[in-house]
């Protein structure tokens, strides 16, 4: 709940990131609060932990700057290959002491490095990472309350992020790195971070932990609820063929169908646990009618009680409403179509 906004009963998932990598068992997933990126320093011998960590946000790439006209540069011998070198070595050090000037800690750069930036930011003991896909550096931004620098020139302190603890997690046999922002100064975003034995089984998590986030925020959104296991569709059926009832024209047949229509999913429901789809869902409807009780439904489970209040079977109220309106959509978009032509088929 810290990334819901109760004021505006919504949920924003883009503070929420679901995050997975192969190995482990599926128990082991695991709530971070905080940020975990696909990526690692950018030297095997820079720390592994930063602590207090103070973040410098760039889109600008770690390069000496470009001429604004194209040049031709002719190296003929060694100094002057030399001096190249001290070139592009001196712009490093600058590059390198503004960010150190600003009271970064660390850098988190959109582009890469070469080897050379690396090594003198090993040496001047700056932890970096490298290559920091566009949606992660503005989750990143978000979390730590930094500012996402596109110029050397314009980092300061007032545009640094923070991060109380930034650490490298170790995979063992696999040699999977993948880099944990937590503490962050803004607490309510979060990463979801899924294990699994194979990709399959990760992937298939996400997509459960997805839907499962989407309840959630139709929660938020509306917090009322029906009772699951088919017990709504019945309750539904029930009273909308009471209505037809009421209708002495020729309407009533379609009110009827519709109500028919409504009793599909428990039919469904009760034929895929394993029952007699017509016997179950007819006794539940007489059941219900006999004892004025819309909560009972399929007891798939065969707990010994079709009361879903009991077996705390739910399901959101918006969530209900969007799929009998989405399929009574489908069918009359079906009706209005009056002519169906064939590929091949010739016009008369």
């Amino acid at each position: 709940m810290n990334v819901a906004d109760m004021e505006r009963r919504d949920v924003n998932f883009e503070l929420i990131k679901v995050q997975g990598k192969v190995g482990g068992r599926l128990e082991d997933t695991l709530l971070v609060k905080g940020v975990v990126v696909d990526k690692t320093f950018s030297h095997p011998q820079m720390p592994k932990e930063v602590r207090d960590a103070k973040i410098a946000i760039l889109t600008c790439p770690f390069e000496p700057p470009k001429p604004k006209t194209k040049h031709k540069l002719d190296i003929t011998n060694v100094e002057d290959y030399k001096k190249l070198r001290e070139y592009e070595k001196e712009k490093f050090t600058e590059m390198i002491k503004s960010i150190k000037d600003s009271g970064a800690n660390l850098v988190i750069c959109q582009w890469g490095f070469d080897d050379e930036a690396n090594h003198l930011l090993l040496t001047h003991e700056l932890p970096a990472v490298r290559w920091v896909g566009g949606p992660e550096i503005e989750l990143i931004a978000i979390a730590t309350g930094g500012r996402i620098v596109p110029r050397f020139q314009e980092l300061t302190a007032e545009k640094l992020g923070y991060a109380g603890y930034i650490r490298e997690l170790d995979f063992g046999t696999t040699s999977d790195h993948m880099l944990c922002i937590e503490q962050c100064k803004k607490s309510n975003t979060c990463t979801i971070f899924v294990r699994g034995g194979n990709k399959m089984v990760v992937e298939e998590a996400k997509r459960a932990l997805h839907d499962a986030l989407c309840v959630v925020r139709n929660l938020v959104r509306d917090n009322r609820i029906v009772y699951g296991g088919g017990a709504c569709e019945i309750a539904c059926a029930i009273e909308v063929a009471k209505e037809a009832n009421q209708i002495p024209t020729i309407e009533q047949y379609a009110i009827r169908a519709f109500a028919d229509a409504l009793e599909s999913v428990p039919l469904a429901l009760a034929e895929n646990s394993g029952f007699s789809p017509i016997k179950i869902v007819s006794d539940v409807k007489s059941q219900q009618i006999a004892e004025n009780n819309p909560r009972l439904g399929i007891d798939c489970l065969n707990k010994g009680t079709n009361d879903m209040k009991t077996q705390l079977v739910i399901e959101t109220l918006i969530g209900k409403r969007q799929q009998i309106s989405l399929a009574t959509q489908l069918v009359r978009m079906i009706l209005k179509i009056d002519d169906i032509r064939l590929p091949g088929e010739s016009e008369e």
